[in-house]
Order: structure tokens, then sequence, then C-alpha cells
């Protein structure tokens, strides 16, 4: 099989560890998450998401509805969410993109994007977010503008990668992306054309599919 043409990740969830993030950040804001809370607060911020509040503002308003937060906790909290800890595994990114092009298709401000890849330590071959193009996931605009602005029409040589069937995978599938589930411990799983555990096994995985 040929080297696919692009690799794109959802990022909060997928490559940055979304739920520990948040529950460190509410922990440490004096109202800890409690069961079920967590996806919660994911599905207030996709309702929200359907306007055109940016995501720092999106996040400040879902943890202020589901957890009672005040305005100022909740938007210090939103404004950083670019400094929750990566997955362990995400550094494998760099050898991923030396495999294919590798981009980033992220609900988040451009602020965030920045400050995740400082912390990587290196940038992706694209990164397009919420604040860029004025629209979330899961709207199928989000891939044709990412598509056009790599020149690329939706087909399986384009792969996408995330932690989420619902926010990214259907739509995906749909437009005829290969996709691939990567079962994080708060994944929502759904249909896709690959299953793998982390970011390693999806090197695994490209690697022996461009063999």
């Amino acid at each position: 099989m040929r080297r696919p043409h692009l690799v794109t990740f959802d990022i909060f969830g997928t490559v940055i560890d979304w739920r520990t993030g948040l529950e460190t950040s509410c922990r440490k804001a004096g109202r800890p998450l409690r069961d079920g809370e967590f996806d919660r607060v994911v599905d207030v911020q996709g309702e929200l998401e359907q306007g055109d509040l940016d995501y720092a503002t999106v996040t400040q308003l879902s943890l202020t509805h589901v957890l009672g937060l005040d305005q100022t906790q909740a938007a210090v909290i939103g404004a950083a969410a670019g400094t929750w800890p990566l997955y362990p595994d995400a550094p494998v990114l760099r050898a991923l993109m030396r495999i294919a092009p590798c981009g980033a298709m992220t609900n988040s401000d451009r602020h965030h994007g920045q400050e995740i890849q400082a912390r990587l330590g290196f940038s992706l071959d694209i990164w397009l977010c919420a604040e860029d193009i004025r629209l979330y996931k899961p709207n199928p605009e989000f891939w044709l503008r990412m598509g056009d602005l790599r020149g690329l029409s939706p087909s399986a040589d384009w792969w996408h990668v995330s932690a989420y069937a619902d926010y990214d995978l259907g739509v995906a599938n749909a437009l005829g992306l290969t996709t691939v589930l990567v079962t994080r411990p708060h994944s929502r799983p759904g249909p896709s054309s690959h299953v793998v555990a982390d970011l390693n096994g999806l090197a695994a995985l490209l690697s022996a599919e461009t063999e």
C-alpha cells in the first residue's frame, strides 16, 4: 500500500490527555469532577460549538453550566487548555511525519496550538484550528477546508486519527477517508478502518502498511 497523502489528528483527547488536564484544573479550582461530569462537559461543549464562540469561551461556559464554577475560574481553565498534559506517546508524531505529512484538526484556539507544539518541541506540517476557520468539527466543512489548504480531495489516501467516533470518525468515514480510532481511556468508539491502542500502534500500522 502506498503512503498516505496526509494524516490528520484530533488533538484534545487523542494527543492531549483532555480528561486528566480538565480533572487537574478543576481540582485546583476547588471543584473536582464527579463521575460522569467529564462526558457531560464534552457534550455541552459540542452544543456550544454550534455557535460562533472561541474555544476558550466554549470551555468557560461549559464549566460554568455543568460544574457551577464562577466565570473567572472557568475562564482561567479554558485559556490554559493548551498546557494540559501530552500523552506519553505524543512525541511519536515526529516519526510519523517521516512517513507522511501530518496535520492537526482541532476544536481549539490558535494560542492553544502554539502552546501544544512548543511543548512537543516541533511543529506539525499543518495546524488547523476552529479559530482559523470559524467553525467546529463535526462540521464536514472542517475537512474540506483542510483539503483545500493541502490541495487534496477526501479519499482513502487521507487518514484521520481520533479517539472520538462521534466528533471525528463518523464524518471522516462518510467522506471516504481511512479512519483510525485510538482507544484512549475516555474514547467514544464507533466504526473505523483501523483501531489502535495509542500513537505507537499507529506508527506500527503505518510502517506495516507502507512497506
